[in-house]
């Protein structure tokens, strides 16, 4: 869980953490969807140049971020068992049996990885840049239109903003409990798998109860104190547009425009 990078804040003060969070939600969204549509090699190298600068305008070790990717080596590595033996095509490279592992496959293959890796990183620049409750606050700012339609939009940004806070105590109670059920003699990494499967039960359980309970005295907590309704609510900071976030939404628009030409060429 400590290697857990995505999804936590980490201070600091890089150009990306002064930007808009709303700007820096756009530029993800804008990011995420084009490089769905990658299918070159020019294509990829744009679009890593693009995370290039980002990850160095965040002024954070690069090893922080390679911690991020390591836990989910297994997901990658998974990913690309299946391209290679799933993907059709000629020439064939070799078989084994029945399976037969094509250079389109191979390509595929690293092409997903290329785009997961991709994604996974730029996805934990703005969660390691943005603080949970300005995520909240710049989410709530984009969904304002939907008020038109009577969506509720301050009340999902506040069940965001909470969900946010609970992430950092859920993941503090799991490992406390871990290190009690250890101190009890029960171990959590060896046996067959199916005994370290019922090893989770003990884990589970507790952690369920306690956020349960969590949820409970917090919603007693707002009641007590009034709470009615999201709707209206004034706010300590107040977002707001800035020069370096004219500057972000010149760059994405640059990036947009030369990953298009490079896909049409």
């Amino acid at each position: 869980m400590n290697n857990l990078v995505i999804g936590q804040y980490v201070p600091g003060d890089g150009l990306l953490y002064r930007l808009d969070p709303r700007t820096k939600i756009l530029m993800t969204i804008v990011y995420v969807f084009l490089l769905v549509f990658a299918n070159d090699w020019q294509s990829y190298l744009w679009s890593a140049a693009f995370l290039l600068a980002a990850l160095l305008l965040t002024r954070q070790g690069l090893g922080l971020y390679w911690r991020g990717i390591k836990p989910i080596l297994w997901l990658i590595l998974f990913t690309v068992v299946l391209q290679l033996l799933f993907s059709g095509g000629t020439p064939v490279l070799f078989t084994f049996g029945p399976v037969k592992v094509t250079t389109p496959g191979l390509i595929n293959a690293v092409y997903v990885v290329v785009r997961f890796v991709l994604i996974v990183l730029m996805s934990t620049i703005l969660t390691i840049t943005t603080a949970p409750t300005a995520i909240a606050s710049a989410i709530e700012s984009l969904l304002k239109p939907l008020m038109f339609f009577r969506v509720p939009v301050a009340e999902l940004a506040l069940m965001l903003s909470i969900a946010l806070r609970f992430v950092p105590l859920l993941m503090a109670e799991t490992d406390k409990i871990m290190k009690a059920q250890k101190s009890r003699g029960m171990s959590l990494s060896t046996g067959s798998l199916i005994k370290r499967a019922k090893a989770v039960v003990p884990l589970l359980v507790p952690l369920f109860v306690g956020a349960l309970q969590r949820a409970l005295d917090l919603a007693n907590a707002m009641e007590l104190r009034g709470f009615e309704s999201a709707e209206g609510r004034t706010r300590y900071r107040e977002l707001s547009y800035g020069r370096d976030d004219t500057l972000a939404f010149f760059a994405t628009l640059i990036f947009a425009i030369g990953f298009v030409w490079l896909s049409i060429l």
